[in-house]
């Protein structure tokens, strides 16, 4: 999908009300540069457009037979991570983890877990083997005279697979930028620790019409110091929808992940587009999962409080059920 969709999408919308606009913000303004192309199509030129490439789509469907999963752009398997971020303790923790292990979970579903750094060798030694464990952080080299800080090589000795880095806590909070975070992902690329890579907007930069200039910044940095994107989930997270309850519709985040692809086959390899997942974050939960999941560019979630109930998180990765519909 073409960046450019979102102006189509948004001339179809219709008009926006004040309620909406405050309740959760409008994807109005992602790229400020479309204003020409918005002007220059007709309504009934757009509709007639997607009800075009609708018929085809259903038509070559039913050439081809029904598909188990037609809902994804990219090849790769659905994905949903649980950062815990700086909670539980060794209680709630050991109650988490035997709600996961008794869970029932759909199988082709990867699923990663995030314990704080003093709660990993717990949980890796606790938890079913089905779900793999991933750190919230990582050095950008070996270890050494780096107070506080956990190298690469301690979280292989764990027995981590992954590793979240570029959230916006860890941007916005602690003040870490583009560069510095480029290096920790390439180095945990290196030692065979996959990276969860985290791009995201701030409230003022989207309303600014800069969605698209900042994710794309971001990825940018990544791109520039990642040795190769084997082994690297990326996760949208707008940041105005982390842990304030207000999540991006379904549309507005398929718009920002098609984008996303887009960028990737016109920067990267059209092969690493395909191939490489992109989740969803921001205040996902039981109830909203299902309908995040059933967007084609949506290949997973990245979760956070939600991911400390054991049902809930179970409910999430059982989402992925949403994209097996019959062609």
């Amino acid at each position: 999908m073409a960046v450019a969709s979102t102006s189509l999408a948004s001339q179809m919308s219709g008009p926006k009300s004040a309620t909406s606009s405050i309740s959760c913000p409008q994807f109005s303004g992602l790229r400020k540069s479309f204003s020409k192309f918005e002007n220059s199509v007709s309504f009934s030129t757009s509709l007639a457009f997607f009800h075009n490439v609708d018929s085809q789509l259903r038509l070559s469907s039913a050439q081809r037979g029904c598909r188990a999963v037609v809902a994804m752009a990219g090849s790769g398997k659905f994905f949903v991570g649980g950062n815990w971020k700086c909670n539980g303790t060794k209680d709630s923790i050991s109650k988490l983890v035997s709600d996961l292990n008794s869970a029932q979970l759909e199988s082709d579903v990867d699923v990663v877990v995030a314990p704080p750094f003093l709660y990993i060798d717990q949980v890796k030694n606790s938890l079913t083997d089905r779900i793999e464990v991933s750190a919230q952080n990582c050095w950008t080299g070996k270890g050494g005279a780096f107070t506080g800080e956990i190298s690469v090589e301690q979280l292989k000795d764990l027995g981590c697979k992954w590793v979240i880095l570029g959230h916006s806590e860890r941007r916005h909070v602690i003040g870490e930028n583009d560069e510095f975070i480029g290096k920790k992902a390439a180095y945990a690329l290196s030692q065979g620790v996959g990276v969860i890579a985290c791009i995201g907007e701030l409230l003022q930069e989207r309303e600014a019409g800069k969605t698209f200039d900042v994710c794309f910044q971001q990825l940018k940095a990544f791109a520039d110091a990642l040795p190769s994107w084997d082994n690297v989930v990326i996760a949208y997270e707008p940041v105005w929808a982390i842990g304030t309850g207000k999540v991006a519709s379904p549309e507005q985040a398929q718009e920002v992940h098609a984008a996303v692809r887009d960028w990737l086959t016109k920067n990267v390899s059209a092969e690493v587009a395909s191939k490489t997942r992109i989740i969803y974050g921001g205040s996902v939960n039981g109830s909203n999962s299902s309908d995040l999941a059933k967007k084609e560019d949506i290949d997973g979630f990245l979760v956070g409080g939600a991911s400390l109930k054991g049902p809930e998180f179970a409910t999430i990765i059982n989402s992925v059920t949403s994209k097996k519909v019959a062609a």
